[in-house]
């Protein structure tokens, strides 16, 4: 522990805090996490995308929404100026890194987004121009293995076996297993979402019909309110509104969709039997009302042994998200190895050195 502790002190990721007391002999020292050593955070939605600055310890420090643009070239030429922007504007910290989290499913191997059905994007590469502009590392990650992530390094996750399900415009899976995000050769892992319920049903953006994300997603419940068009009709939050005030229609649009998650969630209890599912999404508001609905078809659907734990996720949805991207930066310098002990992460390998202006800051 104190060659761990002085290797993180050497490269300035921890620094000395107060002086503690004790009854007898030497006052203790406290360390902590060094908080002028921050992340940059971009969660890339259909609609809105968000951009945040970060320290290490998971606060955020600025945040700030803007449209998402229209095709992958001009969101790369956005996003860098924005990211530039706010680099400048905090000259202070010492940035070590972007993490990305998108709507769909990115192969490392290629480094190219490959599926992200609800962006209706061809395969595009965002990492490289990013990387070009600012002159900093990017990693890129999907949102529901993001949010798995942020479960782990800042919520003490208990369980080496755990889920994530996100539900938004689709409806993803992370998967958290014996102590190792699931990944595969092509990222695509998880994607239970796009496994048809109903081969018959409505089409879905990924081209299948009867998608379990076209019956539990937000649009799903939007299409079961009644509103035929995404641009003109209510959002989801409206619905959640409506809902909050009371509104039968919009409550039983709401418990549909909870029906509908528990319904897809028989094929991942009987696939994974994870010990823990977390549910991100903003429908998680109404948890109180939608959670039971939820629990109720896991604990049907368990085969042999205890039902897994359901909640929502320790922090609201879009913090959960950005979370995740801190999580993904800080695990290029601390790692997941097979004997480290949940909730306390062990380094791995030194970090890596990079040449540019806004490292050369000196503590």
């Amino acid at each position: 522990m104190s060659l761990i502790t002085e290797q993180l002190i050497r490269e300035k990721w921890v620094v000395y805090g107060s002086m503690g007391r004790l009854p007898r002999g030497r006052r203790p020292a406290f360390l902590q996490l060094n908080e002028r050593r921050a992340i940059l955070a971009l969660d890339l939605r259909p609609a809105v995308s968000t951009i945040a600055v970060a320290n290490v310890n998971g606060q955020f420090l600025e945040r700030q929404t803007i449209q998402t643009p229209e095709n992958p070239e001009s969101a790369a030429k956005v996003f860098s100026d924005r990211i530039l922007r706010l680099m400048a504007d905090h000259p202070e910290l010492l940035f070590e890194g972007i993490g990305v989290v998108i709507p769909g499913r990115y192969d490392e191997k290629r480094a190219r987004v490959v599926f992200a059905p609800n962006l209706k994007w061809p395969e595009f590469d965002l990492k490289a121009p990013l990387e070009a502009a600012t002159g900093l590392s990017v990693k890129m990650e999907n949102a529901a293995n993001a949010c798995v992530l942020a479960e782990v390094w800042f919520a003490q996750a208990t369980t080496r076996n755990l889920l994530a399900v996100t539900v938004s415009e689709g409806l993803g899976v992370g998967v958290f297993i014996d102590g190792h995000l699931l990944h595969s050769a092509n990222g695509m892992a998880g994607e239970f979402g796009h496994i048809p319920l109903e081969p018959s049903g409505p089409l879905c953006g990924c081209g299948t019909r009867g998608c379990w994300e076209v019956y539990a997603s937000n649009w799903a419940a939007l299409r079961f309110y009644g509103g035929s068009s995404r641009a003109n009709g209510p959002s989801f939050q409206d619905l959640l509104s409506l809902a909050m005030g009371g509104d039968l229609h919009a409550l039983r649009a709401l418990d549909h969709m909870a029906q509908e998650i528990g319904r897809g969630m028989r094929m991942i209890i009987s696939a994974l039997s994870p010990e823990e599912i977390v549910f991100v999404g903003e429908f998680t508001r109404l948890w109180d009302r939608m959670g039971p609905i939820i629990e109720r078809f896991v604990k049907e659907s368990v085969l042999i042994g205890k039902p897994p734990r359901v909640r929502p996720a320790s922090a609201e949805p879009s913090v959960a998200r950005l979370r995740g991207t801190i999580a993904m930066v800080l695990q290029e310098y601390f790692g997941f190895g097979i004997e480290r002990k949940l909730g306390a992460p062990r380094l791995l390998r030194k970090p890596r050195s990079k040449k540019t202006g806004v490292r050369a800051i000196s503590f």
